[in-house]
């Protein structure tokens, strides 16, 4: 939840700047076309990010992503669970003047290392 007095449009606002920016951040790292991944409009159900198939073999995650200023962590992963499908969900947060977070489940993070 944002600022009480924050206006809606602002809201998704802020929530769609993070989307593109973290399609921005994949699709550098990844070397992907631009056009590979796109952003869901807010409020729109699913996952934040859609991804083409070469998009998704090169990152299988389901990516979920909250610009706010309190996030209740737990729900918010909880929503990215339900929406993620076969993909691991993927929780990005942030809030003003920080820098964005990654949540994941310890062991899948940790099982990274193998």
């Amino acid at each position: 939840m944002d600022a009480p007095g924050m206006k809606t449009a602002s809201a998704k606002n802020k929530g769609r700047t993070l989307q593109k920016w973290v399609r921005d951040i994949l699709t550098n790292t990844l070397g992907l076309a631009s056009d590979e991944i796109s952003s869901r409009s807010s409020g729109a159900g699913g996952e934040d990010l859609l991804m083409s198939t070469t998009a998704r073999e090169r990152f299988p995650m389901s990516v979920e992503c909250k610009n706010q200023e309190r996030v209740n962590v737990w729900e918010a992963y909880a929503q990215a669970g339900a929406n993620a499908d076969q993909w691991e969900p993927l929780l990005i947060i942030k809030r003003n003047h920080h820098k964005p977070l990654a949540v994941v489940d310890a062991e899948y993070f940790i099982g990274l290392f193998k």
